[in-house]
């Protein structure tokens, strides 16, 4: 059968997670813009690469396989889950918080999301948010988030809000019949 591997820690860090409050850059990783293929680290006080802030982000499109960083950097096959994946895996899992989400394979954390207006570093440590492939309108995207307190959901949020990305693939089951 068809089974999705998924990277255990976010695209661009050095380390998973220690705990889903993790507040360091290294486990952070890098953060994206919707359809953008540059990514950006944040060290809580500078942004590298510290170049022009793309805002707004306005175009009619789910995030291109030629922008997906997922496969420039793991090669391919690799890319950013889908917001119907997102919302199954929410759906199965039923994850209460984000310390739920972390205690599972997935090991997702509260790495924040730089800014949409001016790429500033928010939330780090206290919200999770990733990244799906998939577009609302010109100006929105669907990503997964969750905030201590509350259940996970399927949200939206501006294209130009930068998040982490966590990568997905089609892999084969040890177990599976041939």
């Amino acid at each position: 059968g068809n089974s999705k591997c998924v990277i255990t820690k976010n695209l661009g860090a050095t380390v998973q997670p220690a705990s889903a409050t993790d507040n360091t850059e290294a486990a952070a990783g890098w953060y994206w813009q919707f359809n953008r293929k540059q990514g950006f680290k944040h060290d809580g006080t500078t942004r590298t690469p510290n170049s022009s802030w793309g805002y707004p982000v306005s175009e009619s499109s789910d995030w291109m396989q030629a922008n997906d960083p997922c496969a420039f950097e793991l090669g391919s096959g690799w890319r950013i889950p889908t917001q119907s994946e997102w919302q199954s895996v929410d759906n199965s899992l039923n994850w209460g918080n984000y310390h739920q989400a972390y205690d599972s394979d997935f090991k997702l954390h509260a790495a924040g999301r730089l800014s949409y207006d001016y790429g500033n570093l928010a939330s780090r440590g206290e919200n999770m948010l990733y990244w799906s492939s998939t577009q609302y309108d010109e100006s929105m995207a669907y990503d997964i988030n969750g905030w201590l307190s509350y259940s996970l959901t399927i949200s939206v949020s501006y294209k130009s809000t930068a998040f982490p990305l966590r990568c997905i693939k089609d892999c084969t089951s040890p177990n599976a019949p041939t």
